[in-house]
């Protein structure tokens, strides 16, 4: 049975932007490099992949979940360049465009819905790849998910299971929110336990199960709340809202009619002779 490929829109949108040249202009003027460097890289993974269906998952834009309620400094001070800002906005239709499966629903963040896909999918007991660069996902790496990560840019896709899980980090995957919550996460601005850095979270979680056994044997006793309402928020939540997913290939001619509407017609040439 063919995978479900779902992938992080975000992720990929900003990777695009930062490894595009910012020379690349729709007819207008306005900037292009993000909305085709994304639409390359989801026609590459879709032909390299070929999938029984694809989703993209992607932020609420501006909007707040119950993990900025938690920490109110969660993802602080990120600041966009309004060029990203206004090709995300494009985005989303862009990909429906093809009749690829787009969500997004406030209060939850696109790794939601990667975690919500891979649930879904494991009902119907087929396998899913999650496309991301954020490494948080590697919580849901498993026999039947690979989390397909981008490396040297866009060129190069690395595969992710347990194994490379426990290669990398020295715990299992569903460790994963654990071990950020003890080493924290800056990028996120969580903080994580006083003077514990990631060889040592690591050494923790090869001694106990899990944060709740570590706190249980008596460490921590003065970050304990704190350190669960880490492991809260670095816990991707499955039950973010998703439709059913049936069986798709996408539309590129939809998809390049599009792009000659945004007036890109480079990116138009390339949908077409998929």
């Amino acid at each position: 049975m063919k995978p479900l490929l779902v992938m992080d829109g975000d992720s990929f949108a900003h990777r695009a932007f930062h490894g595009l040249p910012r020379s690349l202009r729709r007819d207008d003027g306005a900037p292009a490099n993000a909305l085709i460097g994304f639409m390359s890289m989801l026609l590459r993974l879709w032909q390299s992949e070929q999938p029984r269906a694809t989703v993209v998952a992607w932020d609420t834009f501006g909007g707040h979940t119950y993990r900025n309620t938690l920490l109110p400094t969660y993802q602080s001070g990120r600041e966009f360049d309004p060029e990203i800002v206004d090709q995300l906005a494009l985005l989303p239709a862009l990909v429906a465009s093809t009749g690829i499966v787009c969500v997004g629903h406030g209060g939850y963040e696109a790794d939601d819905f990667l975690a919500a896909a891979v649930a879904a999918e494991r009902v119907r007991s087929g396998t899913t790849l999650v496309a991301t660069s954020d490494r948080d996902a590697f919580q849901l790496a498993a026999p039947d998910v690979t989390i397909l990560q981008p490396v040297r840019g866009v060129s190069e896709i690395a595969r992710i299971g347990p194994q490379e899980v426990r290669e990398r980090y020295g715990v299992e995957p569903r460790q994963v929110p654990d071990f950020i919550a003890l080493r924290g996460d800056p990028s996120d601005r969580i903080p994580g336990a006083r003077g514990i850095g990631e060889k040592t979270a690591a050494k923790l979680l090869q001694a106990f199960p899990d944060l709740e056994a570590i706190l249980a044997d008596g460490r921590f006793e003065d970050e304990a709340s704190q350190l669960r309402t880490f492991l809260r928020i670095a816990t991707l939540d499955p039950t973010a809202p998703l439709p059913a997913i049936p069986d798709a290939e996408p539309n590129w001619a939809a998809g390049a009619d599009a792009a000659v509407t945004l007036g890109i017609g480079r990116l138009a040439q390339r949908l077409r002779k998929a």
